[in-house]
């Protein structure tokens, strides 16, 4: 079964998928694509997204966006620009609700954290991280869908076709993917080492993702206090739509001005990208799935969108991530994580069951980590620690 619209040649048909790692016979009703959204949207990871830190913790507002909001939008961004390239739209939904599964709470400042913590544990004056993975969040997703979730009677995650699995797996450092490569020749990570693309659906959903991610964060930081309009009169990409909403609205102000000039720059991006992406498909004369992955990345913004989208992004980070009241707010984040994974490495008793009998200690601990929401962490830094860090 197929999607209802027409695909393009160089879409991903899941007729064609390169399959499951444990076969399965094909649903009656649904495309395998179709399979593999389901399966992420009834994850449990898919669930503890809704108090996962974006940008805010979770108790400093009811509407500020959280990792599933956002991985909601990335999802409705993606599947409108795919709609008009004719790529699959249930493979980029797929990704796109998946991406983040693997992601820590706290954000970024969690992910860090862990990063630093199994990096740099020691026991026996030998490195714990034997397995010398480190934390990548991307390769943490990929874990939770191949490994980590326990849903099935005949086989740990949830299985996905390897093209779902391929856009999960947006960055990947080269010492992992030849790790990964090890386990599964010429498999996900394999483009990490050839210097190949992936679908044009997996490139779609990671520029959907930038798009959402820095249109959400101007209108959080707004809400937040933490940005303020005549600031963002700076930015000429945002200050462009904005000067067009008043054109059109000219008593328009306060929310309603933010929130169109959002909804212009938005619908703006999404028509570069549709247009660039079609000349760059046209001009490389890719026929099909395969020669899209033996050519540069075909999906993008046009290069004057591009800069623009990237001024925006350096604002972004220098006034609303590295704020001080949000920099105060990550380093107390930092130490919550930190301090769980030492007590957890120290007294593993204090783990789940499953958690604590793992052969490898500190690989137990970042997955349990790693799949908590801000809210429990926090619960249990007070339980394990005393100390209230986020009153």
């Amino acid at each position: 079964m197929t999607q209802s619209r027409a695909l393009a040649c160089f879409a991903c048909d899941p007729a064609g998928s390169r399959g499951r790692r444990h076969p399965e016979p094909e649903a009656p009703t649904r495309s395998a694509f179709q399979r593999d959204r389901d399966r992420v949207i009834h994850s449990t990871a898919f669930r503890r997204l809704v108090y996962k830190t974006q940008v805010f913790l979770n108790h400093e507002g009811d509407l500020f966006r959280t990792r599933l909001t956002h991985s909601l939008e990335v999802a409705q961004l993606g599947r409108s620009i795919a709609r008009s390239l004719q790529l699959n739209e249930d493979l980029v939904e797929a990704i796109a609700l998946a991406h983040d599964l693997g992601h820590t709470p706290f954000g970024h400042a969690g992910q860090d954290a862990l990063d630093a913590s199994i990096r740099n544990c020691h026991s026996d004056s030998r490195p714990a991280d034997a397995d010398g993975w480190g934390f990548e969040h991307n390769l943490q997703s990929l874990r939770v869908v191949d490994e980590l979730e326990e849903r099935y009677p005949a086989f740990d995650g949830l299985n996905l076709c390897f093209e779902t699995r391929e856009g999960i797996l947006k960055h990947c450092s080269r010492t992992n993917a030849q790790r990964l490569e090890s386990q599964e020749p010429d498999g996900v990570a394999s483009r990490f080492l050839r210097g190949s693309s992936p679908s044009l659906e997996a490139q779609l959903c990671n520029l959907a993702d930038e798009i959402a991610y820095n249109a959400h964060d101007v209108d959080d930081g707004v809400r937040s206090g933490l940005l303020t309009m005549e600031q963002l009169e700076e930015v000429e990409l945002f200050d462009h739509y904005r000067r067009e909403a008043l054109t059109a609205h000219p008593m328009l102000a306060g929310r309603r001005l933010l929130f169109e000039s959002i909804r212009l720059m938005l619908s703006d991006q999404v028509y570069d990208v549709i247009a660039t992406t079609r000349a760059r498909i046209a001009d490389a004369g890719v026929d099909g799935p395969d020669a899209v992955r033996a050519s540069p990345p075909l999906v993008a913004f046009s290069e004057d969108m591009r800069e623009r989208s990237r001024t925006l992004k350096t604002f972004l980070f220098r006034n609303l991530y590295r704020h001080p009241q949000v920099m105060e707010t990550t380093n107390r984040a930092r130490r919550v994580v930190a301090d769980l994974f030492d007590r957890y490495l120290s007294a593993p008793e204090e783990l789940p069951e499953a958690h604590g009998r793992r052969q490898h200690l500190p690989r137990a601990v970042a997955d349990y980590i790693a799949g908590m929401t801000d809210r429990f962490a926090i619960r249990e830094h007070e339980r394990l620690f005393g100390a209230v860090l986020f009153p």
